[in-house]
C-alpha cells in the first residue's frame, strides 16, 4: 500500500521543479485532516467527480442541443476530453496531473442549459443583480451551492484548484480577476487546463460539425491546418466517410498536443523556472502553441465561428434556447411559488430572489429545461 506520504515523496521524484506539489498546497479554507492514501489534489478531483453539478453535464449542450442526437458532444463528454488532453500535456511536461485533472473536471460545472446561448440570456436578465458568467458560477457551485458536508458549504477545495477555476481563460472564457492574486498567472497546471479546453473544443466542434453535415470537407479547403491534415493521412479529398473523419480528427488532436508540448518545453528551457511561483510571476502564459501553429489554429477557429457557431441551423437552436430560458426566468420571477419547496426555502434564507432563480435555472439540464417549459406554457389534457 502507498500512503499519501508515499505519493507526496513520489511527486518530489517525478515532477519538474516548477510543478505544484500537493504537499505544498496553500490548503483549504476550512482545515481538514489529510487523507490516508490520497493527495490533496486527488481528493479534490474525487469531490468534483461526485457532485450533482458534474452529473448534470451529461445532458447539457456543447454546440448541439441534446435533443439533436446522441452522437454529438455534450458538456460532460467535452469535460472528459479536456481532462484527458490536460493529463497528457501535464505528464509530458512534468506537471502535476492530478491538479490539472481536478481543474479540468470542474471548469464547466457552471454552464447553464443550452450552452453559451443560455449563458448570454441569463447574463442579460441578471445585469442589475450581479450578472451571470459560467466561470463565476463554477466557482459558486464548488464554494457555495453544493451542500455535502455539515461543517461547511461547498466542497472545500484547495487554493490551487479554486485558483485554476477563477483564472480559467480561453477564447470564450474570461477570468474573474478580482480574487486570488489577480496580478499573477495561474500555476502551470492551471494554464494547461486553459489550453486543453481550447484544444478540445476546437477539434471536437469540427468533428461534430462534419458529422452533422453543417460543414462539408470542401468548405475547409484552403485552410492551412486542414490541408496539412489531409496530407498527413494521405487523403486526396475524395470519398469522405466516417473513417476518414475519425483519422483526421485524431491526427488533428495529436498534432496540436505535440505542438503545445514541444513549444512549451522550449519556453520552459529558456526560462528555467524552479518553482510554481516563478510560473505565476511570468508576464505571459508559458503554455501555448508555437507561433506557426497558433496562426493555423486561429484560422480554423475563425472558420468555425462563421460556418458552424453562426450556421443558420445552430443560430435557430440558440434563439429557441434563449426564449426558453427567458420564459422560465420570468415565470419564476412572477410567481416563485411555482418553484420547488427547497428553492423557495433558499429564497427565504438568502433574500435574493433573482440570484436563487438564476442558480436554479443554471443548474438545469437541457431536457429538464425543455420539460419545465412545456409544463409551464403548453396546454395539455391533464393540467
Amino acid at each position: 500500500m502507498r500512503t499519501r506520504e508515499d505519493l507526496e515523496v513520489l511527486e518530489d521524484q517525478v515532477l519538474a521543479p516548477y510543478a505544484q506539489r500537493s504537499r505544498l498546497s496553500r490548503g483549504r479554507q476550512h482545515p481538514e485532516p489529510e487523507h490516508a492514501y490520497r493527495t490533496a489534489f486527488q481528493r479534490d478531483r474525487d469531490r468534483i467527480l461526485h457532485t450533482t453539478a458534474f452529473r448534470r453535464l451529461k445532458h447539457k449542450t456543447q454546440v448541439f442541443i441534446v435533443t439533436e442526437g446522441d452522437y454529438y458532444r455534450t458538456r460532460l463528454t467535452h469535460t472528459l476530453e479536456v481532462a484527458q488532453i490536460g493529463r497528457t500535456i501535464a505528464r509530458a511536461l512534468g506537471a502535476n496531473e492530478d491538479l490539472v485533472e481536478a481543474i479540468c473536471l470542474a471548469h464547466d460545472l457552471g454552464h447553464p442549459p443550452f450552452g453559451h446561448a443560455g449563458e448570454q440570456v441569463l447574463n442579460r436578465l441578471m445585469q442589475e443583480h450581479g450578472g451571470f458568467e459560467h466561470n463565476a458560477q463554477s466557482f459558486r457551485i464548488v464554494t457555495h451551492l453544493e451542500r455535502r458536508y455539515p461543517e461547511f458549504r461547498g466542497l472545500n477545495l484547495t487554493y490551487e484548484v479554486l485558483e485554476g477555476l477563477v483564472k480559467h481563460e480561453t477564447e470564450y472564457d474570461h477570468p474573474m480577476l478580482q480574487a486570488f492574486e489577480p496580478h499573477r498567472r495561474p500555476t502551470l497546471e492551471g494554464q494547461i487546463a486553459n489550453l486543453a479546453d481550447e484544444l478540445a473544443y476546437t477539434a471536437h466542434d469540427l468533428d461534430d460539425g462534419l458529422r452533422a453535415g453543417l460543414i462539408r470537407p470542401e468548405d475547409l479547403e484552403g485552410l492551412a491546418l486542414w490541408e496539412e491534415l489531409r496530407r498527413s493521412i494521405g487523403w486526396d479529398g475524395k470519398g469522405f466517410n466516417d473513417l476518414i473523419r475519425y483519422r483526421l480528427v485524431r491526427r488533428l488532436i495529436g498534432m496540436l498536443v505535440t505542438d503545445v508540448i514541444l513549444a512549451t518545453d522550449q519556453r520552459l528551457q529558456a526560462l528555467q523556472p524552479h518553482s510554481p511561483d516563478e510560473i505565476r510571476d511570468h508576464p505571459v502564459p508559458l503554455i501555448g502553441f508555437s507561433g506557426a501553429m497558433a496562426g493555423k489554429v486561429r484560422e480554423l477557429k475563425v472558420f468555425l465561428y462563421r460556418r458552424l457557431y453562426r450556421h443558420p441551423y445552430v443560430v435557430r437552436m440558440q434563439i429557441k434556447a434563449e426564449r426558453i430560458v427567458e420564459a422560465l426566468f420570468q415565470a419564476y420571477l412572477q410567481e416563485p411559488e411555482q418553484l420547488p419547496y427547497w428553492v423557495q426555502d433558499r429564497i427565504r434564507e438568502e433574500g435574493n430572489l433573482h440570484r436563487v432563480i438564476c442558480d436554479y435555472i443554471a443548474g438545469m439540464t437541457d431536457r429538464f429545461a425543455l420539460g419545465e417549459y412545456r409544463r409551464l406554457y403548453e396546454v395539455t389534457d391533464v393540467l
